[in-house]
């Protein structure tokens, strides 16, 4: 174990990494042919460096931040706040930056996942360990269909479960009409059966008129779950909609911390919370939604910002702790890339992602892959002058 008495953070480094998609990731705000991350990396004065990973969906198309911003938020602000402070308590770091910097809680997060990566390292303890203790070795991982194409939605999760990686998966729809939506659904449930669970994700595409005709339709053709239906902002209109019964209905973008969480729980407004460390502001914060909701009675998803490698396996970590996850995850953000940053890949078999075991993340970035996909070949670092 490395002595840390006086350890501080010497330097925050942030890079911006293009990585290209598999497939066209279609979804009602945007279609992605790749995936920005923006990478942090904190060094510490005793020479551990932690990573943390901030990645959002279709730039600014999904929320308020963007890898863009994120770089430029950590790089101007966050990193200036947090050199010269100590690195062996990240509560207090993030305390820090809670007073000082209003919401970025993509940006948060990042930082909290490098200090916890950096602290496990320090102590030679897993992540999940800091958060209380994992009560599972591996996760249970959805896929998403999002060609927008019937057939070959159909023949990608045959695929899937064939080599026993994906039994359930979840189908991106509400740009098209409400009947084709539907359709298309009820012909990939019907090719699939009882073989696997079959649900949609609306990412806020309906008015409430639509979203009631539209889960009864979905219920006709056994759909397991609809995610966020309508509006973010509808918390009544989410109520009435989980009181009809018809299916049941998790809140996604709704969720944004602790705070909604328990809005969301006092209002009977969702059957399902899907928490995301990122949209949460944190891996802590996102183990307090988690913690609401099971109190409520409200069902449990391990939800994704379409993370790499990095952010993946810290929700996993994150997830790993949770009382229950009763709807499993969609932890398959690096399986939709096609490219890998990571010295070994993380492990996916057997419809799971296995959470390592080693301390911190228990991952390794490739230093050469990683140079060939950074946007700039110059980075941005703040350090502690004199550290």
């Amino acid at each position: 174990m490395t002595d840390s008495a006086n350890c501080r953070i010497s330097g925050i480094e942030t890079i911006l990494i293009d990585l290209p998609t598999i497939r066209p990731h279609v979804l009602a705000m945007a279609t992605m042919h790749a995936q920005t991350i923006c990478l942090v990396r904190v060094t510490c004065s005793d020479g551990i460096v932690g990573l943390g990973e901030a990645t959002t969906i279709g730039g600014l198309a999904y929320g308020p931040e963007s890898p863009e911003t994120i770089k430029t938020a950590i790089d101007t602000y966050f990193a200036p706040l947090l050199c010269g402070q100590e690195a062996t308590r990240p509560a207090t770091a993030m305390a820090l930056l809670a007073r000082h910097v209003v919401g970025n809680h993509f940006a948060k997060c990042a930082i909290e996942t490098a200090l916890l990566d950096a602290q496990g390292k320090r102590l030679g303890l897993p992540v999940s360990e800091l958060l209380g203790g994992r009560r599972v070795e591996a996760l249970p991982v959805l896929w998403t269909l999002a060609s927008g194409d019937t057939s070959r939605d159909i023949a990608e999760a045959e695929q899937m479960l064939g080599v026993r990686r994906h039994n359930a998966f979840k189908l991106k729809i509400g740009k098209r009409p409400l009947a084709q939506d539907v359709a298309h659904v009820g012909a990939i449930k019907q090719a699939l059966g009882d073989r696997a669970s079959v649900r949609v994700d609306v990412n806020m595409a309906w008015d409430e008129p639509t979203a009631r005709r539209g889960l009864a339709m979905l219920a006709e053709v056994g759909c397991d779950l609809v995610e966020q239906p309508i509006v973010r902002h509808n918390r009544t209109g989410m109520a009435r909609l989980v009181a009809l019964g018809l299916i049941p209905i998790m809140a996604d973008e709704s969720l944004t911390g602790p705070a909604s969480a328990m809005d969301f729980a006092r209002a009977a407004a969702a059957d399902v919370f899907a928490v995301k460390i990122e949209q949460s502001g944190g891996l802590d914060a996102a183990r307090a939604v988690a913690q609401i909701g099971d109190a409520a009675g409200i069902g449990l998803y391990g939800g994704t910002m379409l993370e790499g490698a990095i952010g993946t396996i810290a929700s996993a970590h994150a997830f790993s702790t949770f009382p229950s996850l009763q709807w499993g995850t969609e932890l398959f953000g690096p399986l939709l890339l096609t490219e890998e940053i990571l010295e070994e890949p993380l492990t996916y078999r057997e419809f799971t992602l296995e959470v390592p075991q080693g301390p911190g993340l228990g991952i390794a970035l490739d230093e050469d892959r990683l140079a060939r996909f950074r946007r700039d070949r110059t980075t941005s670092q703040f350090a502690l002058q004199g550290a």
